[in-house]
């Protein structure tokens, strides 16, 4: 049986754990040395790839935990390699393929993209929109058409047993699973004494209410997110600070809080 953990922390990346315009993270390195120290673990839970993940995992020196890949869609476990047969997005992108045209054509996925128009829409350097289009579960992508046809569009995936999750820019659709679903998951499985979790987007909410702690990481660039069910009797906190350094303050005050230094003195 799985030995349980002191603290399990289930984080989100672009404007969390990586910094929104330079993608940096390095601001959160004592942080992530005072939960190396501990023998914590840390589960990455994005909209990011399987090799996205994996090159993140790999740079912070995290590839024994597993990760949330697809904003839930996906799994990805302990040292595992990307999937070569990704088989629920090929269903995906089929099942999107039955939809009338005229809704069809106003929905433009990563697939229908070239490496050079993905970079120009996410941001990202060619290299890495590459890694953004491998993908096994889940397709983001942006929506050109009216609001009344939005609904009808968002109908027909509902008949296919398809969901769809707006985040920032993009409009992703996925067979289901939540970050929060996987997040219950891993808990199970690694039985920790506490969990924590780290986002700043809407997307974040459920896993926020599902830990036992939950931070709102401070990011100019997005409206905050309204008062939380928690943030009054300080189960859920905001960092003042943005990003990696937010990110970094607040786990460094909660493995204060919680006292869990001091079994390692």
């Amino acid at each position: 049986m799985q030995q349980a953990l002191s603290l399990l922390v289930f984080t989100d990346l672009d404007g969390t754990l990586i910094d929104h315009d330079g993608y940096g993270w390095h601001a959160a390195k004592p942080a992530l040395a005072a939960l190396s120290k501990l023998e914590a673990g840390v589960v990455m839970a994005s909209s990011k790839t399987a090799p996205e993940i994996i090159a993140l995992q790999t740079e912070l020196g995290l590839r024994q935990w597993p990760a949330i890949v697809e904003n839930g869609a996906g799994l990805l476990e302990p040292n595992q390699e990307s999937s070569e047969q990704p088989a629920r997005y090929v269903e995906l992108r089929a099942a999107l393929e039955t939809l009338p045209k005229k809704l069809r054509n106003h929905f433009v996925g990563f697939a229908d993209m070239s490496v050079q128009k993905v970079a120009e829409v996410t941001g990202l350097p060619p290299h890495a929109a590459t890694l953004a289009k491998t993908r096994g579960f889940s397709e983001p992508g942006l929506w050109h058409g009216s609001t009344d046809e939005l609904s009808d569009f968002l109908q027909k995936l509902t008949e296919l047993g398809i969901s769809a999750r707006e985040g920032g820019r993009f409009l992703t659709l996925s067979f289901g699973k939540t970050k929060a679903d996987r997040m219950a998951e891993i808990t199970s499985r690694y039985n920790p004494r506490y969990t924590v979790a780290l986002g700043d987007a809407p997307n974040d909410v459920e896993m926020l209410q599902t830990a036992d702690f939950g931070v709102i990481v401070a990011n100019p660039n997005r409206e905050a997110l309204p008062p939380q069910l928690g943030e009054a009797e300080g189960r859920i906190v905001r960092t003042e600070l943005a990003g990696p350094e937010g990110w970094n303050l607040a786990i460094i005050k909660l493995i204060t809080r919680l006292e869990l230094h001091k079994g390692t003195q």
